[in-house]
């Protein structure tokens, strides 16, 4: 006794040094199996009722009280309320440890009952294989990933077991009938002490394969969930698709990892923000931000984009960098497009409340870039780098420059084209540019 409840303090224990998410994350789990397990419990005294509504009756028909319907009866109202409560999610494990003392006993109880209903010796019931019902409750609980429930089915199951062959020795006057002849047990009303006890040693050897199967199981249950919260963690501070890169390294991760991809570099920028700053609180100004970034990064992230970095009032973020894709291009367009629209929303809502608008400028340049890690060992960061990121930053400062909220390098424009994209808004091309940052002169083409 000790030993278990030992077991069952450093079980608390090492459940309590989870953390908060992981615990609801598995408890989420727990509460689907739960469910689970109630339909199951519902399908199985069904079946049973439905057995014994089509076997024929053997018993007399003398008999004045038939106790399998009022076991069967009970348990299938028992099996309800547990569904309802499962359905509801609520569960306390009080209620949980009842439930499993319940199945046994009820189960017990239905198989004890064999004898008085058949007026036959106690010893009738002991060979009948309704028993193996009880590595149906057992198993069920595994469903869970908690050893604990079990361990108490198993235990419970043997200890009922137990109590009817007590019950049959020394109750029923069971001792004259105890035997060491199989023949004459097989086809008598005999007691064979040997196979009721190679019984509950079946059933406590199951229990305990089975528990110590879940609580490998389970480990690697709250690895995989600690592992899925650790992801979620990441995809807050970084892209979902580097994300996915972190977490699938196993901790690999080397500064100087890098790799040439074709990309789309799209850079979105408030214009007068730094205007904007000396004018309104620290608080009011990160709130802005906050509402800038929660309406351009979905729309970003829905046309397969990912974001490198938030400088500041600006995002830069990448199509085919973080992940490969043929349409690169294209995505990168259609989301300049979809950005605009968005922003032009949430100009006339700031308008209709009397705020300031905010005017945002959108550029896209395309190329050859290299993606990888840069830092230390302390600190790591995901970039790219190349000719097509200069060009999308310093097209923003030219789009300011003629009026523009949304310019796109020429070369960007043709591949997305080619890529199967069809503009849905006027496209100007404005030819032989000379912009800041930038040898030589470039064509770009302006979308209203």
């Amino acid at each position: 006794m000790k030993g278990l409840t030992d077991f069952l303090r450093d079980y608390r224990r090492s459940e309590e040094r989870l953390p908060l998410r992981v615990r609801r994350a598995i408890e989420a789990q727990q509460q689907q199996s739960e469910v689970l397990i109630a339909w199951v419990l519902l399908a199985v005294v069904a079946l049973f009722s439905l057995l014994y509504a089509i076997s024929p009756k053997t018993f007399p028909a003398e008999v004045k009280f038939v106790p399998v319907p009022w076991a069967l009866g009970s348990y299938f109202v028992f099996s309800l309320i547990r569904l309802a409560l499962a359905l509801r999610g609520y569960l306390p494990g009080w209620f949980l440890t009842l439930s499993v003392v319940a199945d046994i006993v009820l189960l017990m109880v239905l198989i004890w009952s064999f004898h008085l209903q058949y007026m036959q010796p106690a010893a009738l019931y002991l060979k009948a294989p309704t028993l193996l019902y009880v590595f149906i409750f057992i198993a069920l609980r595994a469903l869970r990933f908690d050893s604990r429930y079990v361990l108490l089915a198993g235990g419970m199951a043997a200890f009922g077991w137990a109590v009817l062959v007590a019950y049959a020795v020394f109750v029923d006057d069971g001792m004259a009938r105890i035997t060491r002849d199989y023949v004459a047990y097989i086809f008598g009303d005999k007691i064979l002490l040997g196979a009721e006890f190679d019984k509950i040693i079946t059933i406590l050897l199951t229990t305990v394969i089975l528990a110590v199967a879940i609580m490998r199981a389970r480990r690697l249950l709250v690895s995989a969930v600690t592992d899925q919260a650790r992801a979620d963690d990441l995809s807050r501070f970084f892209s979902p698709e580097i994300a996915r890169q972190i977490t699938a390294s196993g901790g690999e991760l080397r500064p100087g990892q890098g790799r040439l991809r074709q990309a789309a570099i799209l850079s979105c920028d408030i214009e007068g923000s730094t205007t904007l700053a000396k004018k309104v609180p620290p608080d009011e100004l990160m709130s802005l931000l906050v509402e800038y970034e929660r309406r351009l990064v979905p729309v970003i992230q829905k046309y397969g984009g990912s974001i490198d970095k938030f400088m500041g009032d600006g995002i830069l973020a990448t199509f085919g960098a973080a992940v490969s894709s043929p349409t690169y291009c294209a995505d990168a367009l259609c989301c300049l497009e979809a950005l605009l629209s968005a922003a032009a929303a949430w100009r006339a809502e700031r308008e209709a409340m009397g705020q300031e608008p905010l005017t945002i400028r959108f550029t896209i340049a395309s190329g050859e870039v290299v993606f990888g890690m840069i830092g230390d060992e302390s600190r790591l960061e995901f970039t790219v780098l190349g000719e097509a990121v200069n060009i999308a930053i310093k097209l923003d400062k030219f789009a300011k420059e003629i009026g523009c909220l949304a310019l796109v390098d020429r070369p960007a424009f043709e591949l997305a084209r080619r890529q199967g994209y069809e503009p849905s808004r006027r496209t100007t091309l404005r030819p032989r540019q000379r912009i800041g940052g930038v040898e030589g002169v470039r064509d770009v083409v302006a979308i209203d």
